[in-house]
């Protein structure tokens, strides 16, 4: 969701946090903000709309200081306004903080805060915070101040002078603050705090909201995401929930909660080593584009190395063949587009391992009573690795006794960390909001699972697992093929661009496409769509079609293909517009059609893959036709890391 960045060094830090802001457009907001430790002070600067009206400003204002935060903002407590807008200082305008997350008990603590003298300027939760931390921060000045003049006048060093401080590794007051204001919070927080009085200083923290800091040698830097430093920085450290790290021109140190107080912690760093024009568009007008053409790479490298002679090999599972045979249930939990990947899992599961298999939308797992036993598994679907609502999920399926396994796009995310095994999509960093090649790559990867588990139960052959693979594989190179001509595509999207409404069908595997296909529609060009099974015609969504109607069918070779082309002649019959996306040399479904997408005719168990992609070309042609921005749709965050 809303975005953060954090730099304090060597350069002035107003370029750095807006190039940073930039970076983390991908994620959806409505306004942007900085606050910069200035010559008079701190200076915050808030616009809503985009970084560019911000950047604007800032050119205009010349704000100077090499210490500053920065934010995008996506509303949830109070209206989208440059009221609203991070960051949000405190009281005497001292302190000030960006936050990601939301605040559960923020109403209560806002009427004690107000009840002390504290005056609110904005609707948000995150108010609060700045208030807290304020408090907080003149209680521990006090108590240094006199714990100063005992020292001096017993001859002794001041316990808060800097240099020493740093040291003999003491917190400052600020991180002490910081401490002391969380530990009242109920919900998620990923926070940055500067404070006039102790410039040169960011305090950052995290619960169930991601931050990474890390070391350049032009100072320090800190963000809700690493695409925004990765230009400064590739060695980092991904904060934990519960530690505090204190960045300064000079490094950085960590602190964990100890009892009463803090101790130093070491955390564990990373070093990412993919490349930073990831993030450029590479010739591509728009990042969806440029990411749908990416998917034939994501499979070959999700695929790579998982099968050694004639059996599949996840060692990141770190469960045994004979672990995995006991398995006799399996939750697949994950929400939106992941959701979609779990139903096309599930498919797969039960036809080849014979395992029942549920899916679940994790915000509802979470609130109901679940089967869980020793042999339950239970696989988290979640791109960024930060969904909170799946988090939460995996969490309370750990607590009664489930093995979790985490599907992911990004390593060392809170899914990644809390299961005992993951898989990772190999997709590399995604930019445009509507998922496509992780949404893949989830889909190849789950396939993989699917299959690992028929093999650990006995119920594929090893030259089965070796023929199914190699199928597999061969789906990138199907998918190119697909990509090479669109032309289809662009006539289908003319036909449907003017509707209100759109029905998405499909049997079996096809069904599970059809909801991903209209989802992508409704992203991104605000068009509404929905999915249902074709057989469900009659029992309700065929009082929808009038003519010109558009209806998309997923049609490909399937044990239901004749079933789908009945309902299509129901359709037809009532002056639908029927799309279809079919097999390549089937001449009968133009018949009962009005625009045909071919695919490379595959086994039924892998069609998801290939029917998938010319829906997202279908989405983002008629989005693009209707004006709309395929990147960045409104009202939409990349992760959603709030319930």
């Amino acid at each position: 969701m809303c975005g953060i960045v954090g730099y304090v060094g060597t350069r002035e830090a107003e370029a750095i946090l807006v190039d940073g802001l930039k970076r983390l457009e991908y994620r959806g907001y409505d306004s942007a903000g900085v606050a910069i430790e200035g010559p008079h002070g701190i200076e915050v600067v808030c616009r809503m709309g985009k970084v560019a009206s911000l950047e604007e400003t800032l050119s205009a204002l010349d704000v100077e200081g090499t210490c500053g935060i920065g934010h995008t903002r996506w509303a949830t407590h109070g209206k989208p306004s440059e009221a609203n807008a991070h960051p949000p200082p405190s009281c005497g305008n001292e302190i000030a903080l960006v936050h990601n997350g939301i605040v559960e008990n923020f109403a209560e603590l806002r009427d004690e805060l107000e009840a002390c003298g504290h005056v609110f300027r904005s609707q948000t939760d995150s108010e609060v915070i700045a208030h807290l931390v304020e408090d907080a921060y003149l209680q521990l000045a006090e108590r240094a101040a006199e714990r100063d003049a005992l020292s001096d006048a017993q001859g002794h060093r001041r316990p808060h002078d800097e240099a020493a401080r740093r040291a003999e590794g003491e917190p400052s007051i600020l991180l002490q603050a910081v401490h002391a204001a969380t530990s009242r919070l109920v919900g998620s927080f990923g926070l940055a705090v500067v404070c006039e009085s102790e410039p040169g200083l960011i305090v950052a923290t995290r619960k169930d909201s991601p931050l990474v800091v890390g070391m350049a040698s032009d100072g320090a830097h800190m963000a809700s995401d690493v695409i925004a430093m990765i230009d400064h920085t590739r060695d980092v450290c991904i904060m934990e929930d519960g530690v505090f790290a204190e960045l300064s021109k000079d490094g950085i140190m960590f602190f964990e909660p100890a009892g009463d107080g803090l101790r130093t912690a070491s955390p564990r760093h990373t070093h990412i080593d993919w490349d930073a024009d990831l993030t450029e568009k590479g010739g591509y007008p728009d990042f969806m584009l440029k990411e749908i053409h990416e998917q034939p790479r994501v499979i070959r490298d999700t695929l790579a190395g998982r099968l050694v002679g004639d059996e599949l090999t996840i060692d990141e599972l770190s469960l045994t063949r004979e672990e995995l045979n006991l398995i006799d249930r399996v939750y697949i939990i994950a929400c939106g587009t992941s959701y979609h990947a779990g139903l096309i899992a599930k498919n797969l599961i039960e036809t080849w391992a014979q395992i029942p298999t549920e899916v679940e939308v994790a915000s509802e797992f979470r609130y109901r009573n679940p089967i869980i036993t020793p042999t339950t598994l239970v696989v988290a679907v979640s791109q960024s690795g930060e969904t909170a609502d799946t988090i939460a999920a995996i969490r309370d399926a750990r607590i009664k006794g489930a093995r979790v396994f985490g599907i992911t796009n990004v390593v060392g995310s809170t899914v990644a960390r809390e299961s005992v095994g993951v898989i990772y999509t190999k997709a590399n960093k995604e930019i445009a909001v509507a998922s496509t090649k992780s949404f893949l790559g989830q889909v190849v990867s789950l396939t993989l699972l699917s299959m690992l588990l028929a093999q650990s139960k006995g119920k594929l052959t090893t030259g089965q697992i070796r023929l199914l693979f190699s199928e597999l594989a061969d789906t990138a190179e199907q998918v190119e093929a697909i990509l090479a001509d669109a032309s289809s595509v662009e006539e289908a999207a003319l036909a449907c661009r003017d509707a209100k409404s759109a029905l998405f069908v499909g049997r079996g595997m096809g069904a599970a496409v059809a909801n991903e296909g209209a989802l992508k529609l409704k992203e991104i060009s605000y068009l509404h769509a929905e999915a249902y099974p074709a057989g469900e015609m009659k029992h309700g969504p065929i009082a929808l079609i009038e003519d010109g109607f558009p209806v998309i069918a997923i049609a490909t070779n399937s044990p239901t293909y004749e079933k789908v082309l009945s309902n299509l002649q129901e359709c037809k019959a009532r002056g639908a517009l029927v799309v279809a996306v079919a097999s390549e040399g089937d001449a009968e479904i133009r018949r009962h059609a009005d625009h045909v997408i071919y695919v490379p005719a595959v086994r039924d168990a892998f069609s998801a893959i290939t029917a998938s992609v010319p829906l997202q070309l279908l989405a983002r042609s008629i989005a693009i036709l209707r004006g709309c921005d395929v990147d960045q749709p409104r009202n939409l965050a990349k992760s959603v890391t709030v319930e």
